[in-house]
């Protein structure tokens, strides 16, 4: 059952007797945050423990990856769903005091778990409850919750103005939390740059329990948390976002080939030119069997009217072929979620479930020299003719515009100018309980291996947001050291890690934010030379 007032006083009381046998860590948790909550009324209608009839619907609402939706699968001992600052608090202080971890969960798409999952015992904090958004059109502002999803935020934008946007995700029940934290790409990124690019200000929660702001958290820790990815320095309540202008009406565009209709040919052309479009365009390539085909979609928005735009592809990639038949003017939200929810209504960006769930698993890439047409004509379509193929799709993103012009060291994401694009591989199924999904994971490594001379070496670079522990983890001590995180730290952040680390010992010496890749927390920074 949900913890009442009475409940949770009556564990107080029991505690308070000397007669009491020792408890557990979650039951002393529990004691400990009645004391430190100023209204212990009110949290613990929030608290849920493992014997809740809610327990298990809340712990489910946000597992998006439903390879992490098993008996199996570790639990927390105890959810709390704050509704305030001083609830976490509390729950930072209390999991501290009792050697207990944290996990934080915005809106749940973290790709290995990690926002919910833990071998060691450990609390969630799901920020559910925290999603408020408030608009400034005039200043061209925005202060988000950190549990408000993509789709709360576009359409609270929207409701209040038809030209303005901000720089974030197509999928709309990501968690905003997690998604800035690790970079965040989106169709607007080649004109305005990532989403951690366009944060002025945030307020986190460290662990010590404090309240900072940027100006009291200092410039470091700023930096730190646009693009140090998630669970490593604080839970971040809010962040104050810069709004971006885009034209009332803008264009989106779709062209689809098969092999017979020179796809390979077709792609090995995209790759050659797609960095070097104007900003305002961004043109993604998804490739995957359809109806028993290999399919290569070519799909993208233009911040403008679709003549300039078919003038402009004509010119820059006439093999495409791109047609005004082949384009759609509309708005820039309508245009995103086209298709996608019934009648088309934008009030389904309000639905923070995600519609259909899957056993996934996804890795990434970074190509900075053009990829042989063999590649796209001979290897690809032998991996996807393979059974698991029919189950995978590969996204190929482009980079160039602003992202050439932002040095890799202005925030810790460091996959800037020379990136030609990003490759993300998918494979995934629906959830069935025969389903041997080892079979699926194998052959998207097989893959992955079979790329390693076509993309970015020493280190082969990954997407922070794109978690992946195949690069490697921490040890389950707490006290990974530089060398052993640096596995899988150099990949995601380059030369960035050693500075990540080196905020990390500043801010959270004794490592109490910590996870399977966390930034590791060293005694011994004297030794390592950091760069800003």
């Amino acid at each position: 059952m949900e913890f009442t007032f009475p409940f949770v006083f009556a564990i107080f009381l029991a505690f308070s007797a000397a007669s009491t046998a020792v408890a557990q860590p979650h039951q002393q948790f529990l004691r400990c945050l009645t004391l430190k909550s100023n209204d212990s009324a009110s949290i613990s209608q929030l608290v849920y423990s493992r014997n809740s009839p809610s327990y298990s619907s809340v712990l489910e609402s946000s597992i998006q990856n439903l390879r992490f939706h098993t008996e199996a699968t570790p639990k927390p001992l105890i959810i709390v769903t704050p509704t305030r600052a001083s609830h976490i608090q509390a729950a930072v202080q209390c999991s501290k005091s009792n050697g207990l971890q944290i996990r934080t969960r915005s809106g749940g798409h973290d790709f290995e778990g990690l926002s919910y999952v833990s071998q060691a015992p450990f609390v969630l904090i799901d920020l559910v409850n925290l999603r408020s958004v408030d608009i400034d059109v005039e200043n061209r502002v925005a202060w988000v919750q950190s549990g408000a999803t993509v789709g709360e935020l576009y359409y609270r934008i929207y409701e209040k103005s038809k030209t303005l946007a901000f720089p974030a995700a197509s999928c709309h029940s990501v968690g905003l939390g997690g998604y800035i934290s690790g970079g965040g790409y989106g169709p607007f990124f080649r004109k305005y740059g990532l989403a951690i690019d366009n944060v002025i200000d945030a307020h986190v929660i460290d662990a010590n329990g404090r309240i900072l702001d940027r100006k009291s958290m200092g410039e470091d820790m700023f930096w730190a948390i646009r693009g140090g990815a998630g669970g490593n320095f604080g839970i971040v309540l809010d962040w104050k976002l810069k709004l971006v202008p885009v034209p009332p009406t803008v264009t989106f565009f779709a062209v689809k080939k098969t092999l017979e209709q020179k796809a390979a040919q077709l792609i090995h052309q995209w790759q050659l030119v797609a960095h070097k479009l104007p900003k305002d365009v961004i043109s993604v390539v998804k490739i995957a069997i359809v109806n028993q085909t290999y399919q290569v979609s070519f799909t993208g928005m233009f911040l403008g009217k679709s003549d300039e735009l078919v003038s402009l592809m004509q010119t820059s990639f006439p093999e495409l072929g791109l047609a005004k038949q082949l384009c759609l003017e509309t708005t820039w939200i309508q245009g995103l979620y086209r298709g996608q929810f019934p009648n088309d209504s934008l009030q389904y960006l309000l639905n923070r479930t995600w519609a259909e769930k899957e056993v996934f698993k996804v890795k990434s890439d970074y190509v900075q020299e053009p990829i042989p047409e063999s590649v796209f004509q001979q290897i690809w379509p032998k991996f996807f003719n393979e059974e698991e193929g029919k189950y995978a799709n590969l996204l190929l993103v482009p980079y160039g515009g602003i992202m050439d012009e932002i040095p890799d060291t202005q925030t810790p994401f460091p996959h800037r100018a020379g990136n030609l694009y990003k490759i993300v591989y998918y494979i995934g199924r629906k959830e069935d309980q025969n389903l041997d999904f080892g079979k699926y994971t194998s052959w998207m490594k097989r893959f992955y291996d079979e790329m390693t001379p076509y993309v970015s070496k020493n280190p082969r670079e990954v997407y922070a947001n794109y978690r992946d522990l195949d690069l490697g983890a921490n040890n389950g001590s707490g006290k990974t050291s530089f060398a052993e995180a640096s596995v899988w730290g150099l990949g995601y952040f380059k030369n960035n890690f050693k500075r990540l680390a080196q905020v990390k010992t500043l801010v959270d010496p004794e490592n109490f934010f910590r996870h399977e890749q966390s930034i590791p927390s060293l005694p011994s920074l004297s030794k390592v030379k950091f760069e800003s």
